[in-house]
């Protein structure tokens, strides 16, 4: 997810939007569709529940956490809100503090998003993680936003260097039904989306008569339709993911990475839910996956 601030009501300036130390790890819980909820204290109050998004520049909130904090979004400036399914005009807050294990912020402006994240009150996205490093334990429920020591993976971990590319940090390489392609590592997506280029890059393996009919509802509010199709299999370093459900269609987001022309697929939790451990370690660019039964 992307976002872009408004400096006044008629000019829009554009701003885009894996050992723990024990003492930074705080319970966690997953939604129905395996997303992490993050404890984050805003203004010292909380902890507010937010959706771990590593597609989203900043972190945004919904209402209900705006009138907890006492704060009036009537007058505050609006942003645009870009999704994976389209764009969207929102108010905004801004908060003196926001912390999250080493993460500290303040002050930072937070844009007001409809109460979509299945009972989550945000999202927090990636402001502020340059240097911090993001270990995330499925089987046991516990996140740890720690500063990044430099350290390369732990034994049993397949580690996948990030690209640097313009727009988006998670990207890596990876081959999808034999097919060289953009991976998009995004912990607040519900799906696992591919782009037209990647679709038409495996047209001729797919099956006559088992496409499914899809809906991609983004942050934004919009909805996109899509086909669903099988993808085997997806590969990214020595991790194969065999028979993954992919919605594909021309979704707002990839023009907005500039993914249209080479095949890109946006993994969401549907797929990155299944693992054991996930690390995103920001100062080493690198994302670091255990998967389950590995020692």
């Amino acid at each position: 997810m992307s976002l872009t601030q408004a400096a006044s009501d008629d000019e829009l300036a554009e701003i885009l939007i894996q050992a723990p130390e024990p003492r930074y790890v705080a319970p966690t819980n997953r939604d129905r569709i395996g997303r992490v909820w993050v404890p984050v204290y805003l203004n010292g109050k909380g902890p507010f529940r937010l959706v771990l998004d590593s597609g989203a520049t900043r972190t945004a909130v919904v209402p209900s956490v705006a009138q907890r904090l006492g704060l009036d979004t009537s007058k505050s400036p609006q942003v645009r809100l870009r999704g994976v399914t389209g764009i969207a005009i929102v108010p905004t807050i801004r908060v003196n503090t926001l912390i999250v294990g080493d993460l500290q912020l303040s002050p930072t402006v937070l844009p007001i998003v409809a109460d979509a994240f299945g009972g989550a009150e945000g999202l927090l996205g990636i402001e502020g993680m340059a240097d911090k490093r993001i270990y995330i334990d499925f089987r046991n429920d516990f996140i740890n936003v720690s500063r990044s020591k430099s350290k390369p993976a732990e034994a049993g971990f397949t580690t996948l260097p990030m690209l640097r590319r313009s727009g988006n940090n998670m990207m890596v390489n990876a081959t999808i039904g034999g097919v060289r392609a953009l991976a998009i590592i995004d912990t607040g997506a519900q799906a696992s989306v591919g782009n037209l280029a990647l679709y038409k890059a495996l047209e001729r393996r797919f099956k006559a008569g088992e496409a499914t009919k899809d809906e991609i509802w983004g942050a934004s509010g919009d909805m996109q339709a899509g086909e669903g199709r099988v993808v085997s299999p997806i590969q990214m370093g020595n991790i194969d993911i065999r028979s993954a459900h992919v919605t594909f269609g021309d979704m707002n987001i990839f023009s907005h990475w500039k993914v249209t022309s080479e095949p890109a697929l946006l993994i969401g939790m549907d797929i990155l839910g299944l693992v054991d451990t996930l690390v995103i370690d920001y100062k080493r660019r690198e994302l670091m996956i255990k998967l389950q039964g590995r020692r």
